[in-house]
């Protein structure tokens, strides 16, 4: 269990899997050797895996207390989920509410679920299987997702053609949750929400990914749902993950993000890196560095 404090808030990662993901060369569609090559120093072992070629992913929610709310930002990928042609994701069986639970927080106790987006690892487990139904996991909470997401996803969902793993994400893990009128969608622009969150569009990898940006006591730190995956996308910031929807705009929202994330001294807080799994970031220009030691973050 790992615990950082931002002001007066709690934070704490509750981790679901780690471990060796796709290769790098096919996950960054501007991949090129030569400049991998130049970062695998610092990659290797933590956040790349070089005998196999593979990148180290985490997939982690980061539970928030305040002191007055209980919010989960993103939901990972859920267990008993059928995802074909998707294997890292499919009929999984972890831990995950254990974790949970381990963290001093049972499912009945969480009020928020921020769902940044609608992916496969980011909404699976919004729902449980229960008596062969998929049921809130969280039954006292408001599940908070865009609305511009949130259409997008369930038109895919009604589309002949559509990919089977995305079809059944939406309609096991998304569906349910609007059904029991548990969903609160938000459209455009910021929204506050629990005296210590903002809401920001972040568009790109999604057409309506959000961020989450925390300030308490004058400390702050930044959600980015899948702004960027990988600690390689603060040096080399313009490549983009081969599931960005709108390359140029997931490239636009990532950079406007660590431009963000160095002006206001906010910690990095990704779904997908490694350990030490956040860090802050320093700019030089239109370039950014990852700054692991600042403030006790410690890493390499």
């Amino acid at each position: 269990m790992q615990d950082r404090h931002i002001g007066d808030v709690r934070v704490t990662r509750i981790e679901e899997i780690s471990g060796p993901g796709f290769p790098a060369k096919d996950f960054f569609p501007e991949f090129e050797p030569e400049t991998f090559k130049s970062h695998e120093h610092w990659m290797a072992p933590g956040y790349y895996q070089p005998e196999s070629g593979r990148l180290i992913r985490s997939i982690h929610s980061w539970l928030i207390r305040t002191g007055k709310h209980t919010i989960l930002v993103d939901a990972c990928s859920g267990n008993h989920k059928n995802r074909p042609g998707m294997p890292g994701f499919h009929m999984l069986d972890t831990k995950y509410l254990d974790r949970l639970r381990e963290a001093g927080v049972a499912p009945e106790e969480v009020d928020f679920v921020m769902c940044t987006h609608l992916h496969v690892d980011h909404v699976g487990w919004n729902t449980r299987l229960e008596n062969g139904k998929w049921v809130p996991t969280f039954p006292n909470a408001r599940y908070v997702m865009s609305k511009v997401d949130h259409d997008h996803w369930a038109k895919v969902a009604k589309t002949s053609g559509s990919p089977e793993y995305e079809i059944n994400t939406y309609n096991d893990s998304v569906l349910p949750i609007v059904e029991a009128k548990m969903a609160e969608l938000v459209a455009g622009g910021e929204h506050a929400m629990c005296g210590c969150l903002k809401l920001k569009p972040a568009p790109g990898h999604t057409p309506g990914q959000i961020r989450i940006d925390l300030e308490s006591k004058g400390k702050r730190a930044m959600f980015p749902g899948d702004a960027l995956h990988s600690p390689l996308q603060v040096p080399v910031w313009k490549w983009n993950s081969r599931f960005c929807d709108d390359r140029d705009l997931a490239r636009k929202t990532r950079g406007a993000l660590l431009a963000d994330c160095a002006e206001q001294g906010a910690l990095l807080m990704p779904a997908h890196f490694g350990s030490p799994h956040a860090a802050y970031i320093k700019a030089k220009g239109d370039r950014f560095e990852l700054d692991w030691d600042h403030d006790n973050a410690r890493g390499r």
